[in-house]
């Protein structure tokens, strides 16, 4: 089996795939025991986008290796921190 490392990813839904398609006793190595909660859900808001919007950032996150969802929640944060950020 040509084995690929765990995912680093925040969504269920990657993972979920990942272990649907893998064996876990294949990483035993990798697993570690956590105490406290790992998935905590926020509010969700639902961003209606035109398909060419929808294919344009699926391609995107695709490139940089990441999800659609994760690339815009990267995007949200970096422009509400440079909000938030003192002006000299």
């Amino acid at each position: 089996m040509n084995r690929k490392n765990i995912p680093k990813t925040d969504s269920i839904q990657e993972l979920a795939h990942f272990w649907d398609t893998h064996d876990l006793t294949d990483f035993e190595d990798e697993l570690e025991e956590v105490n406290e909660s790992v998935f905590e859900l926020g509010t969700q808001l639902l961003v209606p986008l035109e398909p060419g919007e929808l294919g344009a950032l699926s391609a995107l996150a695709k490139s940089r290796d990441t999800s659609p969802v994760n690339l815009i929640r990267e995007w949200l944060i970096e422009r509400l921190e440079a909000s938030s950020a003192p002006t000299t």
